[in-house]
């Protein structure tokens, strides 16, 4: 059925009624849409507001690489089932085929009053409406010892790219027998089973390849994402490998020591050869430098529009959001982009609008050919968005059953990838 947005729901959105006239603030000629971030995200509200409105909205991209390495299979590269090229996507597509103005840089700057971007060098992007979809950043002081310096040798390998490089050459330069220690970080964070994931991969990638070694998780939670699933394929396939301690064992990670490789706890400190520290996480930084996110760290949305609603004219999309039960994860913020597109195309053209039905699944490789999934579908209320429908794959599954979930998830990413860059 069409959706009537209420009054209030406007006020949220932009403060401005849709009608069939142009609103008085948005500038003669084409409108501006500004997207800041290519990710799942970005890229996929650029994609949609361009191609649906067909030539009658003007949109730019501002991302800072030219070529954006997925979050998501991101882990399958770590360990050694994907290359790098095959997790790693340009924007060639969006500026050739939909006509968007793809700017390589880093936004440093928004002023919403004025309705500005400003990138590093010095150039200014004005806009109508702004979707800000700048992934993550680290609280990296949380842990004394860390920072941004330090993760060049101690790597989070939680922004893909030079980081899982990083990540992957340690592990191939690991003496068989050593010892790959793992810090998964409170909640919320992105993809929460990605490093249980990582675990079974690098465990994986070990027995093959240096069959001595031993993988320690020293985890900030007492339970986690698929717990029975991944702890069911570890004792079928890495028995004896891995180690998972939870928080109420060691208290959580207190410090690192770049030198030493050692991470300090409450109690006990762990020393490694290889250590993948993923810290807590909080809104992208320009995110919170425009003001949107509040005192979690992370952006109130309307759940409706993905609209902010400390910034008029301001969408918030994917893992800087919050997005109420939908988990911070590639899949949710394609799904949220295609409705924040809707919404802002509707306002700007004066196109139909309807109610946003989002989805989202997360699959996990446990081995090769072992694959698993959790997802729902949801819905937008007054309050927040709420799932509807939930599903999780059963421990005791048969072979069959686990390899079709693993060809459905490398189905899956050849279609979002399409999806999101064109």
């Amino acid at each position: 059925m069409d959706r009537k947005f209420t009054r209030r729901e406007f006020g949220i959105m932009a403060g401005v009624a849709a009608s069939t006239l142009a609103a008085p603030a948005i500038a003669q000629g084409k409108p501006k849409v500004v997207v800041i971030g290519g990710g799942p995200g970005g890229a996929t509200a650029a994609r949609y507001i361009a191609k649906d409105s067909k030539g009658a909205v003007d949109v730019t991209l501002i991302e800072a690489n030219a070529r954006h390495t997925t979050c998501f299979f991101s882990n399958l590269y770590i360990g050694g089932l994907r290359s790098f090229d095959s997790i790693t996507h340009g924007y060639d597509k969006l500026a050739s085929d939909h006509g968007i103005n793809v700017v390589t840089g880093f936004a440093t700057s928004v002023d919403t009053a004025k309705r500005i971007v400003t990138v590093a060098g010095g150039q200014s992007v004005s806009y109508d409406k702004l979707v800000v979809a700048p992934g993550i950043d680290f609280k990296y002081e949380a842990y004394e010892g860390y920072s941004k310096e330090v993760a060049e040798t101690i790597p989070h390998a939680w922004q893909a790219g030079p980081q899982s490089q990083i990540l992957r050459r340690q592990l191939e330069a690991m003496d068989d027998g050593g010892v790959f220690l793992i810090a998964p970080p409170p909640n919320p964070f992105r993809c929460p089973p990605g490093p249980y994931e990582r675990i079974a991969l690098v465990a994986q990638y070990l027995k093959r390849n240096k069959p001595k070694s031993k993988i320690i998780a020293v985890d900030a939670k007492d339970k986690f994402s698929k717990q029975a699933l991944f702890e069911e394929g570890w004792a079928k396939y890495y028995d004896g490998m891995i180690e998972w301690l939870p928080l109420n064992i060691t208290g959580g990670v207190k410090a690192v020591d770049e030198k030493g490789m050692t991470l300090h706890t409450g109690g006990e400190s762990f020393k490694g050869d290889v250590i993948n520290v993923i810290p807590p996480q909080k809104a992208g930084a320009i995110a919170t430098a425009a003001g949107l996110a509040n005192e979690t760290g992370w952006c109130p949305i309307d759940p409706f529009t993905m609209a902010s609603t400390r910034a008029p004219h301001v969408y918030v999309l994917g893992d800087s959001s919050i997005a109420a039960a939908m988990p911070k994860s590639g899949f949710a913020a394609n799904s949220q982009a295609k409705a924040c597109a809707m919404a802002i195309r509707a306002e700007l053209t004066g196109s139909r609008a309807f109610e946003p039905r989002y989805s989202n699944t997360c699959w996990s490789m446990i081995a090769s050919g072992d694959g698993v999934k959790v997802g729902a579908s949801y819905k937008a209320t007054r309050e927040k968005i709420a799932s509807t429908d939930t599903f999780i794959s059963k421990t005791g599954e048969d072979a069959a059953m686990r390899t079709a979930t693993a060809e459905e998830a490398e189905g899956w990413y050849a279609g979002i990838s399409a999806d999101i860059f064109g």
